[in-house]
């Protein structure tokens, strides 16, 4: 997803339902979907090891998350909608 697909769904009801959260509190995709999109407009010369770490992360996470591709349609499933909060669109 670019940087604006991404800002654009994390405004969404549907995103920031998805997800692992405590309580009200913002899930763990959300607020990494916010640091991604930041990442997104970062030139490559800025990032910092605490940027690197978390594009590993991210990566590690869709790695895993794609390998559990429930059957079916997913097109509105919280599983998309988790990882499209991680900056990865199943369906594109």
């Amino acid at each position: 997803m670019t940087a604006g697909e991404l800002d654009t769904w994390l405004a969404t009801d549907e995103s920031r339902e998805a997800g692992q959260k405590s309580g009200d509190a913002e899930s763990t995709g959300h607020a990494s979907g916010r640091r991604i999109v930041e990442l997104l407009h970062t030139k490559k010369a800025d990032l910092s090891e605490s940027d690197l770490a978390h594009m590993r992360k991210v990566s590690a996470y869709v790695r895993r998350h794609t390998a559990q591709r429930p059957d079916g349609d997913i097109t509105e499933t919280r599983w998309r909608y988790s990882l499209m909060n991680w900056g990865h669109d199943p369906t594109a």
